[in-house]
């Protein structure tokens, strides 16, 4: 059997790069050879050995959750995808049956695996997937940009979609690593002003360039004004939250107007939210959000077609499968945003 390379993280910040078997597709999955495969801030739990994601040993999975290929192989039962097809791949492999995967929510499945957590992920030169976790994507598309749509580009996609901006909206957002900058261009994309929030200068830079409409370091004592005078004097029509800080959490809900509603993408364990001032008196709507359901890529695609969001801006650093150790080292450092393998 052929064989391939492979990316590990065992824990304690250890990187293994094998050679493994590359796996055969059973009647309803395909192989994908893969060509990018993004780094995600999630992936540092594992780098750390303390998975977000449990069910299992997760490190003697494959790692990456962010992939884009070819497919090259399909099952003797897949009839919708044939080789040759360009595809992103959806993380979450459901059941299939419930509730939950019949509406797109793969990830909310109670029997669902996780790519590069609870099953083999997508940093490696192929991965066997189920066929309906397929995102085919179109022509023209790098597979660069195709992996970047998925986790990066479409969880804040969906974040805003929640949020509910429109041309009306004004969206702060906090924390501007890969996804804050993502949410900055899909809030854009959709028509909202944008407040971009984070300590570091780089980053509001960064964002400034990708369109939001006002950059601002959130240590700054005047940042809570500002951000009132810029969004009319009433506060902010939405927020998210990608930094996952407690303190960005108090001022979020502390410039969100009246009715706003609020999306925490960014994780940690603990926030600080004043039931009373947050959300009874000013009746705002706070909700979690991650990832997006299966259904929504193709609105997805299409706010990315029309209105030209270039993605591969997002990557500031590429490497080759057999630089896994320098690039997880760097990404840990945060000598890197988005990284990226690429083949």
């Amino acid at each position: 059997m052929a064989k391939m390379t492979a990316v590990f993280l065992p824990g304690n910040k250890q990187v293994e790069v094998r050679t493994v078997m590359v796996p055969d597709p059973g009647p309803d999955e395909v192989l994908v050879e893969i060509h990018a495969s993004c780094i995600c801030r999630s992936d540092l739990s594992l780098y750390y050995g303390n998975a977000v994601i449990s069910g299992g040993d997760s490190n003697q999975f494959i790692c990456g959750h962010e992939p884009a290929g070819t497919v090259v192989k399909v099952g003797e039962a897949v009839t919708e995808y044939a080789e040759g097809d360009n595809v992103a791949v959806y993380l979450g492999v459901g059941c299939g049956a419930c509730q939950h995967c019949r509406t797109g929510h793969f990830y909310l499945c109670r029997k669902w695996k996780c790519l590069g957590f609870t099953m083999d992920g997508g940093n490696a030169e192929f991965l066997k997937v189920p066929a309906r976790n397929l995102l085919k994507t179109p022509k023209g598309m790098s597979h660069l940009a195709a992996a970047i749509s998925t986790d990066a580009f479409g969880t804040l996609f969906s974040a805003c979609r929640k949020v509910g901006v429109t041309g009306l909206s004004t969206i702060g957002i906090w924390g501007l690593g890969p996804m804050g900058a993502a949410g900055t261009m899909a809030a854009k994309a959709m028509g909202g002003r944008v407040v971009a929030l984070d300590p570091i200068e780089e980053r509001r830079k960064f964002a400034q360039d990708l369109g939001a409409d006002l950059v601002l370091d959130p240590r700054d004592k005047e940042t809570a004004e500002k951000i009132r005078e810029f969004a009319g004097g009433e506060g902010l029509t939405g927020a998210i939250d990608c930094s996952g800080q407690p303190a960005a959490h108090d001022m979020a809900l502390d410039c969100a107007a009246p009715m706003a509603r609020v999306a925490l993408v960014g994780e940690n364990a603990e926030t600080r939210i004043r039931t009373s001032d947050h959300m009874i008196r000013k009746q705002l709507t706070v909700f979690g959000s991650w990832y997006f359901a299966i259904d929504e890529y193709d609105d997805i695609l299409t706010l990315i077609r029309t209105h030209n969001v270039d993605l591969e801006r997002l990557a500031t650093h590429t490497f080759d499968l057999a630089e896994a150790e320098t690039a997880f080292r760097m990404f840990d450092n945060r000598e890197t945003e988005k990284a990226v393998f690429l083949r």
